[in-house]
């Protein structure tokens, strides 16, 4: 197909203001791209005129959220939505990478007219790309370059202003399906589908204190929070923009440092308590220990038991003929504690699949199953229902209770992508339904300690992982050394891999005790230090 050469000079105009830094390199890392917000003003620019040529290609509404997540402040970045409200599809991201490397303007025009022509697209056109962002002071200007992007194919960029991402990812999915799809849409939909859930059971009586990281997860907690009014769920919400985006604060923060978040030092030992990150899409609980600033983490293995549990309450309560058959998956990375795989598998019953790290590869494993569930450690995922579930749900829903719950839990549970404060009301709900305090859940499992490090190196690629980034296949030798470390610690368990964002060589471990966990860490860390290029003095 020939891409008329006015598009090329309508590219190559609108892109003069958008130059490409010297020097750098953007790379689409596990969820888009991320680096200091001055860097990216040629990236976001690149990415409005991508997801204009996705709308395009699937004459749909896709979506753009400025963001850099639990990032520091100073950095910002992108995530690309499609039509279906899920991430950039992986065949895409190839030409993501090809547009945001373009080093002149006639360059990336040339790769644009390239896609469009591969791609059997027409340009310009008619269509619409929804565009978000958090609360960086870098969001609004990001936002107005993707936006250039986008109408120079000649398409609508919508302005959606201030979002969580999930939210957005839920209103491009909506309104493709011609569903409600306002934020108020959002609130109403969560809140009534959480009280259908509820809906007989105790409150859970004690206030919910929620680490807001300073983010945008603060307002729109709040604004979620007045439709929950009647349903029993007191929140307090602390870290609400006061302080450093992600400072101190945070879920990502509370998972590396297992330290209580700024603002929580009056919060008694016990109370229940959970953290987002900056924009909202990782969830975490936790609750203060005594005598001191640490706390309890219910990590994101602990919501997927947690959820998997619920689900086998109401798939068990469904008629005998549609449970029976019904393929619940449980979704993993190597970073799952070993404790947490081994009670899924043998107290639950459930599959266990396990899958490169990077919500793209759980998300789309999950497809996999009628009811697939996936919460990487860190607390970032969601439940899944296949359509073909849902639809049987519906048909029972009107002489099946436990179907119509089902739906409502289908609502509840963001079905675009991970949603913290989606998340929020799926904990609140399991733990509601089953009478449950933070005690039961603790004593569901126990932990093997474990311990994550990172290695600075000059270049990230020279790690080469395989068998789901739980083994080292470059360079060679190093995972023989790796497992002589396991070796020496009891019930010892390691893996390296490279950063999905940053050159750094991310290291976890696990063992019998904490100490072990530390020293095979450490041991770890210093084997990928000597033999992958390490940066700087030996960990």
């Amino acid at each position: 197909m020939a891409v008329p050469a006015s598009i090329e000079a309508a590219v190559a105009a609108a892109s003069r203001p958008y130059q490409l830094p010297a020097g750098f390199r953007p790379s689409y890392g596990t969820a888009g791209f991320r680096a200091t917000a001055d860097l990216l003003d040629s990236t976001m620019f690149r990415c409005g005129i991508l997801m204009a040529a996705r709308a395009l290609k699937t004459r749909q509404i896709t979506g753009i959220c400025i963001t850099a997540s639990h990032n520091p402040a100073p950095d910002n970045g992108v995530k690309l939505v499609e039509p279906s409200g899920e991430m950039l599809c992986q065949e895409w991201e190839a030409y993501a990478n090809e547009l945001a490397n373009a080093q002149s303007d006639e360059e990336l025009a040339s790769q644009v007219a390239g896609l469009l022509a591969k791609e059997g697209v027409a340009a310009p056109g008619a269509g619409t790309v929804m565009i978000g962002h958090d609360t960086r002071p870098s969001g609004p200007g990001l936002a107005a370059a993707a936006a250039a992007g986008v109408r120079c194919l000649g398409l609508e960029a919508q302005m959606c202003g201030l979002l969580t991402t999930p939210q957005l990812h839920w209103m491009v999915m909506s309104r493709n399906r011609g569903e409600p799809c306002g934020e108020g849409d959002y609130y109403a939909a969560l809140a009534g589908a959480y009280k259908q859930l509820v809906a007989g059971s105790t409150s859970l009586g004690q206030t919910l204190y929620m680490d807001c990281a300073n983010g945008v997860g603060a307002s729109k907690m709040r604004e979620l929070a007045a439709h929950l009014a009647d349903a029993g769920l007191a929140v307090d919400l602390r870290n609400t923009g006061e302080g450093v985006l992600n400072g101190g604060c945070g879920s990502d923060f509370l998972q590396k440092d297992r330290q209580l978040p700024a603002n929580f030092g009056d919060v008694p030992p016990g109370a229940r308590c959970c953290a987002v990150d900056g924009d909202a899409d990782r969830l975490m609980y936790f609750t203060p220990l005594e005598g001191g600033s640490h706390a309890l983490l219910f990590d994101g293995d602990r919501i997927a038991c947690l959820s998997a549990m619920l689900l086998r309450d109401l798939i068990s309560a469904l008629p005998p003929a549609a449970a029976q058959g019904v393929r619940v998956g449980i979704i993993q990375t190597a970073y799952a504690n070993g404790a947490a795989s081994r009670y899924i598998r043998d107290n639950l019953g459930c599959a266990v699949e396990v899958t490169p790290t990077g919500v793209k590869y759980l998300h789309e494993a999950a497809h996999h199953y009628d009811v697939g569930v996936y919460f990487e450690a860190n607390g970032h995922g969601t439940v899944l229902f296949s359509r073909a579930f849902l639809e049987q749900m519906k048909q029972l829903s009107g002489k099946s209770r436990a179907a119509a719950e089902l739906l409502a839990l289908g609502v509840v549970v963001n079905q675009a992508v991970g949603d913290a404060l989606s998340g929020i009301l799926l904990v609140e709900a399991a733990l509601r339904r089953k009478g449950w305090g933070l005690g039961q859940w603790a004593a569901l499992y126990a932990d093997l300690p474990s311990r994550q490090l990172k290695v600075t190196v000059a270049d990230r690629t020279v790690i080469v992982t395989t068998d789901a980034e739980t083994r080292v296949a470059e360079p060679r030798g190093l995972q023989d050394a790796i497992d002589a470390a396991v070796a020496g610690a009891p019930r010892g368990r390691s893996f390296v891999r490279p950063s999905g964002t940053e050159d750094v060589v991310r290291v976890y471990a696990e063992a019998e005790s904490q100490a072990a966990a530390d020293d095979l860490a450490a041991a770890v860390a210093r084997l990928v230090h000597a033999q992958a290029g390490g940066v700087g003095p030996a960990p």
